[in-house]
């Protein structure tokens, strides 16, 4: 039990700011995500410290494909979510109560430190992330005394109080936009979709981001829709990766897997708009980063090799390929 960060008394119990579900939590109960309760007037987090799973992954396994491309990073996780996703890919650890080990902050960045030289820090994933907020507020802040990175992984649903404190020592964020009907958001996910949009754009003029949509035939897969999200990040930075991800049934959803050839679509309408375009759970199609000017092949995920010419220039055209950090293939 730790005490939480961003609540205030209610004549009901206590009304938690957290996220924008701003849940009223009375005497021994908890709030929407299962990790917040109410004990004695205060609000405590009880997955504080609390890693249902970790392991070290490629960077791009976030997915994060313009972020030290070929590292490595520690990924953490917890259990309890804001949102209540039909299709949840980690619903075991999401949306139930898994084992999970005790993972003070000072040792999760050793382990992070420990952990080779092509490792560049922690990424806070698997269930989602801001309801862990005061682990990784506190992780986060260590790990940069040490010289690591921090990567956020979430869904983006989170109040602009509690994001403007975590966002100094957040360095990239992968965030979900799970559609861009604000119908599925609420159906399917118990979620608001203006509010998901706020946090990327408050996040996207102080770290890397790059988004991700796991894309569902018949609920979010309209060539409207998915054009509509392109213009829209676009609007924000063309240099902001998007990736379409490929739905296969998982937890409530029983849905058929989506077309290759619906992403295949998405993704010739997105690069209308955006400098990169990928695409997830397709196998081999979509991963390789090309020159948005000239089209040639800068960055070659399959024979992990780049072609990058100094300064991150296409070696073609001499145009700039908006990478962050080092490039480790």
């Amino acid at each position: 039990m730790h005490e939480a960060l961003h609540y205030e008394s209610h004549q009901r119990g206590v009304v938690c700011r957290l996220c924008p579900k701003e849940c009223v939590i009375g005497e021994g109960l908890t709030g929407f995500c299962r990790v917040r309760r109410n004990t004695g007037g205060k609000l405590y987090s009880e997955n504080y410290g609390a890693c249902s799973s970790y392991a070290l992954d490629p960077i791009e396994k976030k997915p994060l494909y313009h972020f030290y491309p070929g590292s490595y990073i520690l990924s953490l996780g917890t259990w309890g979510c804001n949102f209540s996703c039909q299709f949840c890919q980690n619903w075991q650890i999401a949306q139930n109560s898994p084992q999970t080990s005790e993972l003070a902050p000072e040792k999760a960045v050793e382990m992070a430190a420990g952990a080779g030289e092509r490792n560049i820090g922690l990424a806070y994933t698997y269930s989602e992330p801001s309801v862990w907020y005061e682990y990784v507020l506190d992780t986060a802040r260590v790990a940069r005394e040490r010289g690591l990175k921090n990567v956020l992984v979430t869904n983006g649903f989170i109040n602009p109080q509690p994001l403007a404190q975590l966002l100094p020592y957040i360095d990239a964020f992968n965030i979900d936009v799970k559609a861009f009907n604000d119908r599925f958001y609420r159906e399917v996910c118990a979620g608001r979709l203006q509010d998901v949009h706020r946090t990327v754009e408050a996040v996207a003029g102080a770290a890397h981001v790059e988004v991700t949509c796991l894309v569902i035939p018949g609920l979010n897969d309209s060539a409207a829709e998915l054009e509509a999200m392109a213009k829209w990040l676009a609007g924000i930075n063309k240099d902001i990766p998007l990736h379409f991800s490929r739905y296969f049934p998982n937890y409530k959803m029983t849905a058929p897997a989506t077309p290759v050839a619906t992403l295949e679509a998405a993704y010739k309408t997105a690069r209308r708009h955006l400098n990169y375009v990928y695409l997830g759970n397709v196998g081999t199609v979509g991963v390789n980063t090309h020159c948005p000017v000239c089209d040639q092949l800068v960055i070659d995920r399959l024979r992990r090799c780049s072609n990058l010419a100094e300064n991150k220039k296409c070696p073609q055209c001499g145009g700039g390929i908006a990478i962050v950090g080092e490039v480790n293939f």
